[in-house]
């Protein structure tokens, strides 16, 4: 009886199904996953341009496009006239003949070829069934169709630029990585695309920077001695090579020519900690670059200048050791002169604390107190810190 049941409920659902279309007319909107798709698009590129991850005139001739065959799409579907439905004694002869003919032919099929005589099989010893036939996201889709243009069209450059980031986001790195080879190789080389080409080939080998990994974040700081993300990677390949000075170096540099703000100090201050931490903190306690009006600025200041750590790189450790001590020096005697700067007196005492300079510190702490001693809330912060660090006075 339970199995009658069921099977009635199935063919109140089958006639639903079959039923519904003839009552109700539908619009056709076969363009929806295509407008979709081209928004996507859209966004992408967006992003892109705000990453610097392509130029500007690139950014706009894509965008141009991908708006194009997206207005083109949704032209398209407001074209469609929806499909008109049946009406009057059609429409219920239809209802009346679907309803009548579906049942009696379901169980007619099924005296045939059913076998309600066989016991139920339980799912668990059932094949798992193929997921070949499952519907593609639209990411999927866009995936197929570039990658179908690009068989056919293997030299269009910007076929192979934009699908690159796609293969990254989808983990399929070496895809990537033969994406980026060919889009340089027929649109030119660039900063963004060396080293967006050393990144998948890095990615590829499971975070190993590699020869030609490490050839293309070179190549990316020749053509643009501003590109960070190639330095920072430029400091991990020496890390990886076991040369950890020139990884400090490298990062300590970067570090003194990035903006204060800049998003990837703290992923560049985490790194140098990770080979040297007390070099992680000098740095930490220097003012960091704030843009062309703070370099200025700083070239004017007795204090440290970004030039200056910059010109580590082409020092000893002990040539190093006596510039970061000049820098405090300047600051100390910048705050002698004027000493109600509290965070140069913050910095100061931690330069002095990772120096290994306690007795300075003690001294500088003592002047500190004395410059602040009209301003409470400074005075409160200059303690809190002076607890924090662990110096007497």
């Amino acid at each position: 009886m339970t199995l009658w049941l069921i099977l009635a409920l199935m063919t109140a659902a089958a006639l639903g199904a079959v039923v519904w279309p003839l009552v109700r007319a539908r619009g056709m909107t076969a363009g929806g996953s295509d407008l979709a798709v081209y928004r996507d698009q859209l966004e992408e590129i967006e992003r892109d341009r705000s990453e610097r991850r392509i130029e500007g005139e690139e950014a706009e001739a894509a965008r141009v496009e991908v708006s194009r065959r997206l207005l083109a799409a949704a032209n398209a579907e407001n074209a469609r006239e929806p499909v008109a439905s049946h009406a009057g004694g059609r429409r219920f002869a239809a209802l009346a003949a679907v309803a009548a003919l579906v049942p009696v032919l379901a169980a007619a099929l099924y005296g045939v070829l059913g076998s309600p005589a066989l016991p139920g099989q339980p799912l668990a010893s059932r094949a798992p069934a193929g997921n070949e036939d499952l519907e593609k996201s639209p990411i999927a889709q866009l995936v197929t169709r570039v990658e179908a243009h690009l068989d056919e069209n293997p030299d269009d450059g910007r076929g192979w630029e934009v699908i690159a980031p796609v293969y990254m986001k989808l983990e399929r790195y070496d895809d990537a990585a033969k994406a980026r080879r060919r889009a340089i190789a027929l649109l030119g080389e660039t900063s963004m695309r060396q080293v967006d080409l050393g990144e998948a080939v890095t990615a590829a080998a499971n975070g190993v920077i590699g020869d030609e990994a490490k050839a293309a974040f070179e190549r990316a700081v020749a053509l643009d001695a501003d590109n960070y993300k190639a330095q920072f990677y430029l400091g991990l390949a020496a890390e990886q090579d076991g040369k950890a000075e020139d990884a400090a170096r490298i990062w300590q540099a970067l570090i003194a020519r990035s903006p204060a703000d800049a998003p990837w100090l703290p992923v560049v201050r985490q790194s140098l900690a990770r080979i040297d931490p007390k070099a992680a903190e000098a740095a930490q306690a220097a003012p960091a670059s704030a843009g062309p009006a703070a370099t200025s600025a700083a070239a004017q200041a007795p204090g440290p200048k970004p030039d200056d750590v910059a010109a580590a790189s082409e020092m000893t450790e002990e040539q190093r050791g006596q510039m970061i001590r000049g820098m405090v020096d300047r600051l100390a005697s910048r705050l002698h002169e004027n000493g109600t700067d509290l965070d140069g007196w913050l910095r100061l005492l931690r330069a002095y604390k990772v120096l290994g300079e306690n007795a300075k510190a003690k001294a500088a702490v003592v002047e500190a107190r004395a410059a602040l001693n009209s301003e409470p809330d400074k005075l409160r912060r200059l303690d809190a810190a002076i607890k924090d660090l662990d110096i007497g006075g």
